[in-house]
């Protein structure tokens, strides 16, 4: 299966999915641990995808939703965006909103 097609399935599957580096438990950098606390924070169930396990996926998803780094966020099949982007929105409520939509 091409990575296109196995990202689109993964996003299908889930409502929010969250790609990153490491695990929710254990996240291998500063801006996938700041994503998934605020995450946590909100009491949001989510789906991470580890892409240090997968290379084909950590280097697809950047093509995919023509976004250069990682973590990155994803709702109803649509790219939020990064740690940075969850900031700003979570500060200003507007994640929570989108969220709960």
């Amino acid at each position: 299966m091409e990575t296109k097609t196995r990202i689109e399935e993964i996003l299908k599957q889930n409502k929010i999915v969250l790609f990153m580096k490491g695990t929710p438990n254990f996240p291998m950098c500063g801006f996938s641990a700041r994503a998934t606390s605020i995450l946590q924070d909100i009491g949001t169930e989510f789906h991470a995808v580890n892409v240090l396990d997968d290379q084909e996926i950590r280097e697809g998803i950047k093509t995919y939703g023509n976004w250069p780094t990682i973590p990155q966020l994803y709702i109803n099949h649509q790219l939020v965006g990064g740690s940075d982007i969850m900031t700003e929105m979570y500060q200003s409520g507007e994640l929570q909103t989108l969220l709960k939509a």
